[in-house]
């Protein structure tokens, strides 16, 4: 990972077709926290949606959830994020990093039933959950790096 950067804010997005998770960081902390979701119908209204997130936080970099099988092949999912990753970069001039999402998901229902969040509680925070934890991934991997 080569981004010289060693502080300002970071958006992180664990994407999906109808909900698209967010959450938040600092380079500089290296800590994730869950920020909001998404809910657009559409790539247009989802980047209308990101483009009043950024001009809150002015991040320097995006970081986005790669979606894959489990064995790491691709699927429809992976070329959808990957076209949107182009979408980001193109329209907010930021670096976009993609990160392995496998589990996320997964993680994320696992650690709000621990905190003893469930039903539509979990399903509104689940999102923003996984995109924490995208978003925390990456940093632990620069600490690593």
């Amino acid at each position: 990972m080569s981004f010289a950067e060693t502080h300002g804010s970071v958006l992180a997005f664990d994407l999906g077709l109808k909900r698209t998770g967010v959450a938040s960081g600092e380079l500089s902390i290296g800590i994730a926290h869950p920020l909001s979701v998404i809910q657009a119908g559409s790539s247009e209204e989802r980047l209308t949606a990101i483009a009043r997130l950024v001009a809150e936080w002015r991040p320097v970099l995006l970081v986005l959830g790669l979606p894959t099988h489990a064995d790491g092949s691709e699927h429809e999912m992976t070329r959808v994020a990957k076209n949107f990753a182009r979408k980001l970069e193109s329209r907010f001039n930021l670096p976009v990093f993609l990160v392995d999402e496998r589990h996320t998901s997964t993680a994320a229902e696992s650690e709000l039933h621990a905190r003893g969040i469930h039903g539509k509680k979990n399903k509104a925070l689940l999102d923003a959950v996984a995109a924490q934890l995208i978003l925390q991934g990456f940093f632990d991997a620069r600490l690593t790096a």
